[in-house]
Protein backbone atom coordinates (compact mmCIF):
# COMPACT_ATOMS: atom_id res chain seq x y z
CA UNK A 1 0.00 0.00 0.00
CA UNK A 2 3.06 2.47 0.73
CA UNK A 3 4.49 1.72 -2.40
CA UNK A 4 1.38 2.58 -4.46
CA UNK A 5 0.80 5.41 -2.60
CA UNK A 6 4.42 6.35 -2.97
CA UNK A 7 4.24 5.70 -6.59
CA UNK A 8 1.43 7.37 -7.25
CA UNK A 9 2.65 10.87 -5.34
CA UNK A 10 5.59 11.07 -7.15
CA UNK A 11 3.75 11.13 -10.71
CA UNK A 12 1.04 13.12 -9.05
CA UNK A 13 4.38 15.97 -8.17
CA UNK A 14 5.73 16.04 -11.64
CA UNK A 15 2.37 16.16 -13.16
CA UNK A 16 1.31 18.93 -11.17
CA UNK A 17 4.32 21.39 -11.09
CA UNK A 18 4.58 20.17 -15.11
CA UNK A 19 1.37 21.89 -15.64
CA UNK A 20 1.83 24.52 -13.44
CA UNK A 21 4.97 25.59 -15.19
CA UNK A 22 3.91 25.17 -18.76
CA UNK A 23 0.29 24.85 -19.19
CA UNK A 24 -0.87 26.60 -15.77
CA UNK A 25 -4.78 26.76 -17.19
CA UNK A 26 -4.67 22.82 -17.51
CA UNK A 27 -4.67 22.49 -13.15
CA UNK A 28 -8.27 22.54 -12.95
CA UNK A 29 -8.68 19.13 -13.78
CA UNK A 30 -7.11 18.09 -10.67
CA UNK A 31 -9.57 19.99 -8.27
CA UNK A 32 -13.56 19.29 -8.27
CA UNK A 33 -16.16 21.21 -6.54
CA UNK A 34 -15.62 19.85 -2.78
CA UNK A 35 -11.29 20.69 -3.37
CA UNK A 36 -10.22 23.37 -0.92
CA UNK A 37 -6.65 25.52 -1.69
CA UNK A 38 -5.30 27.61 1.48
CA UNK A 39 -3.14 30.03 -0.43
CA UNK A 40 -1.13 31.51 1.96
CA UNK A 41 -3.77 31.97 4.32
CA UNK A 42 -6.57 32.38 2.23
CA UNK A 43 -8.89 29.78 1.70
CA UNK A 44 -10.69 29.14 -1.46
CA UNK A 45 -13.21 25.92 -2.43
CA UNK A 46 -14.31 24.66 -5.65
CA UNK A 47 -12.42 24.02 -8.72
CA UNK A 48 -14.14 27.15 -10.14
CA UNK A 49 -12.81 29.53 -7.57
CA UNK A 50 -9.33 27.62 -7.22
CA UNK A 51 -8.51 28.30 -10.78
CA UNK A 52 -9.19 31.44 -10.79
CA UNK A 53 -7.10 32.16 -7.78
CA UNK A 54 -3.66 30.10 -9.46
CA UNK A 55 -4.79 32.23 -13.11
CA UNK A 56 -4.82 35.64 -11.61
CA UNK A 57 -0.95 34.80 -9.65
CA UNK A 58 1.30 38.37 -10.07
CA UNK A 59 3.55 36.68 -12.67
CA UNK A 60 2.78 35.23 -16.13
CA UNK A 61 5.96 32.35 -15.87
CA UNK A 62 7.93 30.59 -13.10
CA UNK A 63 10.16 27.44 -12.93
CA UNK A 64 9.60 25.21 -10.02
CA UNK A 65 12.61 22.67 -8.00
CA UNK A 66 11.07 20.32 -6.33
CA UNK A 67 13.80 19.15 -2.99
CA UNK A 68 11.63 16.68 -1.34
CA UNK A 69 8.43 14.30 -1.89
CA UNK A 70 6.86 12.92 1.76
CA UNK A 71 4.16 10.60 0.77
CA UNK A 72 2.00 9.26 3.02
CA UNK A 73 -1.14 6.76 2.68
CA UNK A 74 -4.56 8.39 4.23
CA UNK A 75 -7.53 7.17 6.37
CA UNK A 76 -9.49 7.73 2.95
CA UNK A 77 -9.44 4.29 0.95
CA UNK A 78 -6.77 4.58 -1.60
CA UNK A 79 -6.07 8.41 -0.58
CA UNK A 80 -2.70 10.07 -0.55
CA UNK A 81 -1.68 12.63 1.02
CA UNK A 82 1.87 14.32 -0.22
CA UNK A 83 4.33 16.79 1.48
CA UNK A 84 6.47 18.83 -0.99
CA UNK A 85 9.09 21.34 -0.54
CA UNK A 86 11.09 23.63 -2.73
CA UNK A 87 11.99 27.01 -4.73
CA UNK A 88 10.38 28.55 -7.62
CA UNK A 89 12.35 30.55 -9.71
CA UNK A 90 9.63 33.93 -11.26
CA UNK A 91 11.10 35.02 -15.10
CA UNK A 92 13.16 38.39 -14.13
CA UNK A 93 13.82 37.78 -10.38
CA UNK A 94 17.43 37.23 -9.13
CA UNK A 95 16.32 34.69 -6.37
CA UNK A 96 14.24 31.69 -6.10
CA UNK A 97 11.27 31.73 -3.47
CA UNK A 98 11.24 28.46 -1.07
CA UNK A 99 8.17 27.11 -0.63
CA UNK A 100 6.06 24.40 0.72
CA UNK A 101 2.51 22.51 -0.43
CA UNK A 102 0.86 19.74 0.53
CA UNK A 103 -1.90 17.87 -1.59
CA UNK A 104 -4.65 15.40 -0.24
CA UNK A 105 -5.09 13.46 -3.11
CA UNK A 106 -8.43 11.25 -3.30
CA UNK A 107 -8.95 8.16 -5.77
CA UNK A 108 -12.20 9.07 -8.47
CA UNK A 109 -13.15 5.50 -8.98
CA UNK A 110 -11.81 5.92 -13.10
CA UNK A 111 -8.80 5.17 -12.09
CA UNK A 112 -7.64 8.69 -10.93
CA UNK A 113 -7.13 11.13 -8.59
CA UNK A 114 -8.48 14.28 -7.63
CA UNK A 115 -6.79 17.37 -4.99
CA UNK A 116 -9.10 17.82 -2.16
CA UNK A 117 -6.94 19.39 0.10
CA UNK A 118 -3.64 21.59 -1.18
CA UNK A 119 -2.56 24.01 1.22
CA UNK A 120 0.81 26.64 0.13
CA UNK A 121 2.76 28.52 2.11
CA UNK A 122 6.24 30.21 0.55
CA UNK A 123 8.90 30.41 3.55
CA UNK A 124 10.52 33.39 4.26
CA UNK A 125 14.15 33.64 6.29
Amino acid sequence: MEEQANAVGVAFVEHYYHLFDHDRAALVSLYNPTSMLTFEGQRIQGYDHISEKINQLPFDQCRHAISTVDVQPSAVAGGVVVFVSGSLQLQGEEYSLRFSQMFHLIPTGEGGYFVQNDMFRLNYG
